[in-house]
């Protein structure tokens, strides 16, 4: 199957969290989608690998993605080098995207600047002739990505683009509560994380409010680029 996009998470709903409407999005204009998760979560204080595993199937029925693939890294721990290269450049030239998505640069936990070098290097080297990759029994082709975009994450980065999600928050919320092991409950009486208060959940909501306003839109989620992006004449910016 080759996808249009392909969206990188460190654990799952890291996706859901930075592009789920910008995913929800692209799906109705007829993109074929992916997400792949490095991680199980299994580090995480509240649920369990096979909560999240379930969660994250759940979440991925909500925004319609053609597949939902972990790669089981080890959470916390996995590193940048060349057999986790290796592995996700399989999935690169395994699923042939257009364009790739993953996490933020620089942000609060290890793992996401880590995921986000990691796939970024990895689209790289896809694009590397002499870099023998096999899948399934079968030599597989070169491929690289044109494009890479990073989502936003727990830290407010200045965005070099935003995407207009008018309309599609409401998926994008159903998707984040899919982890509902995760995120607010009044109910609960697991332990306190910095992603399980109602204040972080409103956040999601209001970063796309606030996003939406500054390009007079009501929703918009925001990516970085590691290159500049090219547009075929000025209007293509409205």
């Amino acid at each position: 199957m080759k996808l249009d996009i392909l969206a990188f998470g460190a654990h799952p709903d890291d996706v859901e969290l930075g592009a789920a409407a910008t995913i929800a999005k692209e799906i109705s204009l007829g993109k074929k989608v992916g997400i792949i998760d490095l991680t199980q979560g299994e580090l995480g204080t509240r649920g369990s690998k096979e909560l999240r595993k379930v969660e994250a199937s759940k979440a991925a029925k909500v925004l319609g993605v053609s597949l939902r693939e972990n790669l089981k890294f080890a959470d916390g721990f996995f590193v940048n080098d060349k057999e986790h290269q290796i592995e996700v450049v399989k999935l690169i030239r395994k699923y042939k995207p257009e364009i790739v998505l993953c996490n933020a640069v620089d942000d609060r936990h290890i793992d996401h600047g880590k995921g986000s070098k990691l796939v970024s290097d990895a689209c790289f080297l896809s694009g590397l002739q002499k870099i023998e990759t096999t899948f399934d029994g079968e030599i597989q082709k070169k491929w690289r990505p044109k494009l890479v975009y990073h989502y936003l994450q727990w830290k407010n980065t200045s965005p070099d683009f935003v995407v207009d999600v008018s309309g599609f928050m409401d998926i994008k919320m159903d998707a984040v509560l899919a982890y509902s092991s995760q995120f607010y409950d009044s109910n609960t009486k697991e332990e306190e994380t910095p992603i399980s208060s109602k204040n972080f959940t409103e956040s999601v909501q209001y970063r796309a409010k606030e996003l939406g306003r500054l390009i007079g839109v009501e929703h918009a989620e925001g990516f970085t680029v590691e290159r500049l992006i090219a547009i075929t004449s000025l209007d293509k910016l409205i």
